[in-house]
């Protein structure tokens, strides 16, 4: 990394106020991510968990850089590679494993599984499976709040393969018209599901220039950097706060491993000589480490009862959900419909759209 650069985003005004603490929380909070997503790879690998898993290694310093900024009227809705998000707006490691086990104890009682993680007292509306299907919802995300009249925002997340879609450009434009406060963060991995970025998408420069069309502003900014994503989303979000704008940002990132885990093919679409280059030269969590060292702030000493402590507690998290019951048979008609659960009157009697 260009140190120039670095220190550029490091003395912005967002970075300069933090206090070694913060910095070294941001550094232990891409850790833990990294240490959970190797705990639940071992285990679907061993057979203890079924279903979909997609990793989000490589990829850590944009959920803990962007999450971090939040504030009580800030929100958080992404796609299926949501792991990452929902530990870093303050998800336990225990919810969300049991979550990937199936199990009662899960976030979402073990029926949503990889791409269901929810934490609404947290303000983080999820994962979806469906390609784009996020970005109507985070654009009503970001009119709850307009209407509310709060000084808020909501974060919208999404892969380089998801701008595609025919809704994310319905929301962008009423996005612009309703002068909605709702971020797209489109974090560009390079490869969608598979397929390279130049063989998908048409592009004068970037994907985050599309914007441009509605009238939004944009930006494109180095995922690798937590210093970087914070000071340019913290432009973001200041311009929702104050002005109830919206922004495309477009995030460079890197996936170490496949789609998911099912992408057998991922070291044929793009070479092994690749992956090991991004994890040499350009890894988040080894690039921040040696800036902290660099600042006087973490010790190596340090950062190994940080790495080690987050170990165990993916390892105990793999425990908890290994442990942890299955759903009842009974409760497969259970968090089918919120007013039925809630025995509101509209549940009761089932009029609550077509009342006389």
């Amino acid at each position: 990394m260009e140190n120039t650069h670095t220190c550029e985003f490091a003395s912005a005004p967002i970075n300069a106020g933090l206090q070694p603490a913060d910095k070294v929380l941001l550094l232990r909070e891409m850790i833990r991510i990294r240490r959970f997503e190797q705990a639940a790879l071992k285990s679907y690998q061993g057979g203890k968990m079924g279903g979909f898993l997609h990793l989000y290694i490589g990829q850590e310093s944009v959920a803990v850089g962007t999450c971090s900024l939040m504030g009580h009227d800030d929100h958080v809705i992404t796609a299926y590679r949501d792991h990452g998000h929902a530990l870093a707006v303050g998800m336990n490691m225990n919810e969300c494993m049991a979550e990937l086990f199936g199990k009662a104890t899960g976030c979402s009682k073990g029926k949503g599984g990889s791409m269901h993680f929810f934490a609404p007292d947290k303000n983080y509306w999820g994962g979806h499976g469906i390609v784009g299907g996020q970005t109507p919802l985070g654009l009503g995300l970001a009119y709850g709040v307009k209407y509310k009249g709060l000084k808020g925002s909501a974060m919208c997340f999404m892969g380089d393969g998801a701008v595609n879609q025919g809704c994310f450009y319905e929301s962008l434009n009423m996005a612009s018209l309703w002068n909605l406060p709702v971020i797209y963060i489109i974090e560009n991995n390079g490869y969608s599901m598979g397929t390279s970025l130049a063989r998908s998408s048409v592009y004068p420069s970037c994907l985050a220039e599309r914007a441009a069309g509605f009238g939004i502003e944009w930006d494109t900014l180095n995922g690798e950097d937590v210093y970087e994503v914070r000071a340019k989303v913290q432009v973001a979000m200041e311009r929702a706060h104050n002005e109830s704008r919206p922004t495309v940002l477009e995030i460079s990132t890197y996936r170490y491993y496949g789609h998911s885990v099912a992408d057998a093919k991922h070291k044929i679409y793009r070479s092994e000589d690749e992956i090991e280059r991004y994890k040499q030269l350009h890894d988040p969590i080894q690039l921040f480490k040696s800036r902290l060292i660099e600042e006087q702030v973490l010790t190596e000493e340090q950062y190994d009862v940080i790495d080690n402590a987050a170990r165990q507690e993916a390892d105990d998290s793999v425990r908890f959900a290994e442990e942890s019951p299955i759903p009842s048979e009974e409760s497969i008609t259970e968090d089918v419909y919120f007013e039925v659960d809630r025995q509101t009157l509209a549940g009761r009697t089932g009029r609550h759209f077509f009342n006389d």
